[in-house]
């Protein structure tokens, strides 16, 4: 049997390039390799005419068998929304402190509270509920407006010192801004915000807490009240207890006095249902800080 002649260098074609006296060979791409390559020019054709693939100037082509990956997601969920129609109308019925003694509406609660929390709280309480500087902590019992679950579910449906509420009744106070608006001396500050870190911790110059607490009584005790304790009709934080909102160092609380503080929290009535609501009020609650319902 004899053998294929080898093809001869100089029978091979080049391109007419060359690098330094080396020639570029033009051999053909194998077979295998191009019928591999237009395979696959056939097969992105079909795909983009079978499945949604060329954007448009308000969306892309639906292509012929009418797939999309989102209607099936929505799918997805209406049909878990249908599941659990039932449940959420128990919870949008039920008392709001009777919640938690019933063991399948807790339960519900807490799971679909903690959805909740997680994509739209946890951005500013952060994911554990530990808040930030400047935003609260939900998981201790120091409540500005009330930590049952009438006083969260209101706080979280109107929420605070914002202008969206539908209904007006958003949670509202203002600290004045007693060094901005030159309400007190410069050193009346000074005097008050030693006088008030006394309170909890060690105050910056002891020897002008007697004048501050003169500063606090006529100027302060009548939001945060005589024992310093706080209103929550107001929104006053209890400036006794060492937990500070802004921080609590003296600079920090030199910032607090002289230009005031005014977080704001959305209003969540226009983006949550009622019982995701309810559900997100319940998980808050139940995280360690909530608090038995007034009597």
């Amino acid at each position: 049997m004899s053998k294929k002649p080898t093809k001869l260098e100089k029978d091979i074609p080049t391109t007419g390039h060359s690098w330094d006296g080396i020639q570029e060979y033009d051999n053909p791409m194998p077979r295998w390799w191009l019928w591999t390559f237009y395979a696959t020019i056939v097969w992105a054709i079909g795909y983009t005419i079978a499945y949604p693939a060329w954007p448009l100037v308000k969306g892309a082509t639906e292509g012929f068998l009418g797939y999309s990956t989102r209607a099936e997601v929505a799918a997805e969920i209406a049909s878990f929304d249908a599941a659990n129609e039932g449940i959420r109308a128990q919870l949008v019925a039920a008392d709001l402190n009777q919640i938690a003694t019933d063991p399948e509406l807790s339960s519900f609660a807490q799971n679909a509270g903690g959805a909740v929390f997680r994509t739209w709280c946890a951005q500013c309480h952060g994911s554990g509920a530990a808040g930030a500087k400047g935003y609260p902590n939900l998981l201790d019992d120091d409540w500005l407006w009330g930590g049952d679950m009438e006083a969260i579910h209101f706080t979280v449906t109107h929420g605070i010192r914002n202008e969206d509420d539908p209904d007006g009744e958003a949670r509202y106070s203002e600290m004045p801004r007693f060094g901005t608006d030159e309400i007190l001396e410069p050193a009346q500050i000074e005097e008050v915000v030693n006088y008030v870190m006394s309170l909890s911790g060690t105050p910056r110059d002891a020897s002008r807490v007697e004048a501050g607490k003169v500063v606090y009584e006529d100027n302060c005790a009548a939001c945060h009240g005589d024992d310093a304790q706080g209103d929550r009709e107001q929104g006053a934080p209890n400036l006794a207890d060492a937990i500070w909102l802004y921080g609590s160092s003296y600079d920090d609380v030199m910032e607090s006095v002289s230009n005031a503080r005014f977080g704001v929290m959305p209003n969540w009535n226009t983006r949550l249902s009622e019982a995701e609501i309810r559900a997100v009020a319940a998980y808050v609650h139940g995280l360690g800080g909530g608090e038995a319902p007034v009597e």
